[in-house]
């Protein structure tokens, strides 16, 4: 019994400095982020809606959508959800700017989340990386979108004398305070922080827990002849499973295995890999409840649909690229 709870403690010893040492980093950045958020600087990034939606043959209105997006999909979505039922956009007309909505809502966790969660879990070299890769992926479907509405909308499919119609001042003006703001914006981060953090230690202890009494390379060494192919190691599996389920748990398990394990490519292809297989689980839990929420049945599946597919072409292709032996 005292053994085992000398090792108990011993793994706390090891795990303690590290969980610090980040948890102090994510508390920064999210409360930096939702202080961003909360004096509306993320907006500033949006400013290149009006240069998306002209190509895209889509009104500048749709523009404050995509703006608004940046800051609350939520809001973004609503908004665009109106400019379909008073007839400004047709089915077409609106999946497209739903396409181009993608990198402006990746925007918003870029600050939320990747930056101050991921990149102090992975590392400066593999959370940048990683990060920018999801971002490429945003952004490719946001130009894929901008390509299909040159190619397939015209004027049959936005009605612009729909416009008296529609609310187009985005989101409502905030009359807070920069007390109240701040003030916000520190609840917000310690919300994330009791969610975030408590997970965090469990799958952090779990992990080296793991690493330290198992030969993990033993344990996947059934998953070699699949992770071979890739030119992954066989500990790609355990990251995969985990970051199936939770993002956070995935990066805190690929963070914690043996230095030398992972390259940084094949480490963010793991990442990717894990991210196409958590569709179905996302799917499930956020994207039906939301996409029905925002349109309904009907038009949410289809919107689920087109989402989901250019998410696994191009994160599909993003992989190629990472694990091609050319580079």
């Amino acid at each position: 019994m005292q053994s085992v709870v000398a090792e108990f403690l011993s793994l706390l010893a090891e795990v303690a400095p590290r969980l610090t040492r980040i948890t102090a980093f994510i508390a920064a950045g999210v409360f930096a982020a939702n202080v961003a958020v909360a004096f509306g600087l993320v907006r500033y990034v949006a400013g290149l809606a009006g240069w998306l939606t002209r190509p895209a043959n889509l009104p500048d209105e749709v523009g404050t959508a995509i703006l608004t997006t940046a800051a609350s999909t939520t809001a973004g979505y609503a908004t665009l959800a109106e400019y379909r039922d008073t007839g400004l956009l047709d089915d077409r007309a609106t999946l497209v700017a739903v396409v181009i909505n993608t990198f402006f809502g990746f925007v918003q966790h870029v600050f939320t989340y990747y930056v101050p969660v991921m990149i102090p879990i992975l590392g400066t070299e593999i959370g940048i990386v990683y990060v920018s890769a999801r971002a490429g992926i945003a952004l490719a479907i946001t130009v894929t979108g901008v390509l299909l509405g040159g190619l397939l909308l015209s004027e049959h499919n936005v009605d612009r004398t729909a416009l008296a119609n529609v609310d187009a001042d985005g989101a409502e003006d905030d009359d807070r305070d920069s007390r109240e703001r701040v003030r916000d914006a520190a609840e917000k981060s310690w919300s994330t922080l009791r969610r975030i953090v408590p997970r965090l230690a469990v799958v952090y202890v779990l992990v080296i827990g793991l690493v330290t009494n198992y030969d993990v390379g033993a344990l996947t060494s059934v998953a070699e002849p699949v992770t071979g192919v890739l030119g992954l190691p066989g500990e790609a599996i355990p990251v995969i499973a985990v970051y199936t389920l939770d993002t956070t748990a995935g990066a805190v398990t690929i963070a914690g295995a043996e230095p030398g394990t992972f390259t940084t490519r094949t480490a963010v292809a793991t990442l990717l890999i894990g991210g196409i297989l958590s569709f179905a689980v996302s799917t499930f839990r956020r994207s039906i409840p939301f996409q029905y929420g925002i349109w309904g049945a009907e038009f949410g599946t289809k919107v689920i649909a087109v989402n989901t597919a250019l998410k696994l072409l191009f994160i599909s292709l993003t992989v190629a690229v990472l694990l091609a032996p050319v580079w």
